[in-house]
């Protein structure tokens, strides 16, 4: 299955609120939700979000996938896997998608948004433990260590970035971050208020389970 390339400004249009997918520019003037706050197409402007209880759980899941960046299958794969583990499966759903790779990347600063840091992972540009990964939906464990290529910390993005690190405040109270080193440590499994995702997650079990 291909990845979906529908326009980013769209799929925030269409759940009326910012996903934070292109970066810098959710933060601009320029967002399509400061600019068009209404359903795309045609007949958007007439168009009321709700519906359904159905269409309420679909929209909710899909707003998590578009959050995260993953593809039915994997999302399905990830609800599966955190419905065999003991606790809320909403929340332990979360947990896992904030546990890939790619999602790391964008926490710790490396990337402004989830797509750019898939980027970085695919091009070989991160570590985990000292070892290149390039697979964007590799799993962390908490003690594993995150950084930048030792010999890719040369280009000029790199060099910038160190400082805009220095600087940084919200860095998830879950990632023990050094500036200097370009390298996070994963510290603690975060919790559901230390995601900061404005969703019930917990929504998507009712939807798997119609």
């Amino acid at each position: 299955m291909a990845r979906d390339i529908d326009a980013k400004c769209r799929k925030c249009r269409r759940a009326g609120e910012k996903l934070f997918l292109k970066g810098d520019r959710c933060n601009s003037a320029k967002c399509a939700i400061v600019k068009r706050n209404y359903i795309p197409g045609v007949h958007g402007k007439k168009m009321r979000r709700g519906g359904s209880e159905y269409g309420m759980q679909l929209s909710v899941k899909q707003k998590i996938k578009r959050i995260y960046g993953v593809l039915e299958k994997q999302f399905r794969r990830h609800f599966e896997d955190a419905k065999k583990k003991k606790g809320v499966t909403g929340d332990l759903l979360l947990q896992r998608l904030e546990f890939r790779l790619d999602n790391i990347v964008y926490r710790m600063g490396f990337a402004s948004s989830r797509a750019f840091a898939r980027q970085l992972v695919n091009h070989g540009l991160i570590s985990v433990n000292g070892k290149r990964v390039s697979i964007p939906s590799c799993e962390v464990n908490v003690n594993d260590v995150i950084s930048i290529k030792e010999e890719k910390k040369a280009k000029n993005y790199f060099k910038n970035l160190e400082q805009q690190l220095k600087n940084k405040k919200d860095f998830p109270s879950w990632i023990s971050f050094d500036s200097s080193k370009l390298e996070g440590k994963i510290v603690s499994v975060p919790e559901k208020d230390d995601i900061g995702i404005n969703v019930d997650a917990q929504v998507v079990v009712e939807y798997y389970s119609r």
